[in-house]
Order: structure tokens, then C-alpha cells, then sequence
């Protein structure tokens, strides 16, 4: 079982490097690492409530123009010496709680246009993501190492971005209708190929399923680690 995600590290120093220059001119603004990161949190708000509000294409725009803004934090951070035990805390938290508020936005948004496949794929995806990352921090309370996988964070953004742009490109879920009305549907929802249900329903089952893979692999992960300690 491969513990690399699909983003190779070489990848990813690279682009910390990049976004380098751009953090320390934020900074030279007068904003600092915490600050940071919390517009980076409202800007996810913003993204949620898009979602919600059935602005698909807003809302991929917003995740993936606010996944790389989190890049920032971290980069002052260190860039500067003011990293902090409270400042990563923070970050963390905040991370994680944006990103569920997307798919409980997602899934306000998915029931609105009468498409419940869309609504129980956002809470999947929802679940095991939190449980992704919840697998890291247990690992790393117990002094283990735990981030590994094929589906951390910054992938899962990048396939939620994606598939909710495409959501919006291809027409959003057109066949949404106000609360109240009756509607008889499928129990999956009125599925069509001629709008944007095929890629809102591809990205949250990618990242369903990814992340439950990802689960797994943290387990046995810090298994390996146990049996090696205990020899």
C-alpha cells in the first residue's frame, strides 16, 4: 500500500517556494501569519455560503483561490520566525472547520435542487475527510507520524475546485426547484448527463472514496510504527 498522495513532495517545496515572495509582501502590509489565516477561513465562509446558494462556479473559484491563500500563513511564519505553537493550532482548526462548512454547503445546496446523491456524497465526503484528519492529530498526539495517503487536504481542495467549476460550466443543477414543491424523482435524484450532476457527483465520490482509502492507510500506518517500536 503506497503512503504517498498524489502530489509529489519535490511539487510540493516547490510551490512553498513560490508563494515565499508573495506571504512576505502580505506582510509588509502590516497582516500577520494569524491574521492571515483567518481571512483565508471567511474567504472559505464565503465559498461555502456560494455552494449553498447553488453559485457553483463562485464556490469552486473561492476554494481553490482560498486553498492556495492558506499556502500564506505558514509561508510568513517561517519566512519571518513567528511561527507559533498557537498559530499552527489555529490554522489547523480552521482548515478543517472551512472545509466541512464547503460540504455542508454543498449539501444544502445539492437538497435545494432536489439531488440527494449529491447530498449524501457531500456528507461522505465530509465524514471521511474529517476523519483523515482527525487520524493525523491522534497519530501525532502519540508522538507517531501520520501524514500520509494518497488524499491530504490540498488534493481533496483541488478536486472540489474542479468539480464544482465544472458543476457551474456545465449549467449548474438545473433542475432546481423551490423548497415546498412536490417533485417526483428517482431515489438518486434527477441524474443528468446534459449539466453539471456528472462532475459535482464525480468530485465528492473522488473524494470520498479517496479519503476513506487515506483512512485506512493512516491505521495501518501507525500499526507499522507500534510493531516497530515494540521491537
Amino acid at each position: 500500500m503506497s503512503n504517498q498522495s498524489f502530489v509529489s513532495a519535490a511539487f510540493r517545496d516547490r510551490i512553498r517556494g513560490m508563494v515565499v515572495p508573495v506571504a512576505l509582501g502580505l506582510g509588509r502590509l502590516g497582516l500577520t501569519p494569524n491574521a492571515l489565516t483567518l481571512i483565508g477561513f471567511a474567504g472559505t465562509c464565503v465559498a461555502a455560503l456560494a455552494a449553498a446558494l447553488q453559485y457553483w462556479l463562485l464556490a469552486g473559484v473561492l476554494v481553490i483561490a482560498f486553498g492556495i491563500f492558506d499556502l500564506f500563513d505558514g509561508a510568513l511564519a517561517r519566512a519571518t520566525g513567528t511561527t507559533s505553537k498557537f498559530g499552527a493550532f489555529l490554522d489547523s482548526t480552521l482548515d478543517r472547520t472551512g472545509e466541512n462548512l464547503v460540504y455542508g454547503g454543498i449539501a444544502m445546496g445539492a437538497t435545494a435542487a432536489f439531488f440527494p446523491l449529491a447530498t449524501a456524497l457531500a456528507v461522505l465526503a465530509m465524514t471521511f475527510a474529517s476523519a483523515v484528519t482527525y487520524a493525523r492529530a491522534r497519530a501525532e498526539a502519540i508522538g507517531l507520524q501520520g501524514e500520509v495517503g494518497i488524499a491530504p487536504r490540498p488534493e481533496r481542495l483541488l478536486i472540489l475546485a474542479v468539480g464544482l467549476g465544472l458543476t457551474g460550466l456545465f449549467g449548474g443543477l438545473p433542475n432546481a426547484r423551490p423548497f415546498g414543491d412536490q417533485v417526483t424523482a428517482m431515489p438518486w435524484g434527477w441524474f443528468s448527463w446534459e449539466s453539471g450532476d456528472p462532475w459535482l457527483t464525480a468530485a465528492l465520490g473522488i473524494i470520498a472514496l479517496t479519503s476513506a482509502i487515506t483512512v485506512i492507510q493512516r491505521i495501518v500506518h501507525v500499526r507499522r510504527q507500534l510493531n516497530e517500536g515494540a521491537h
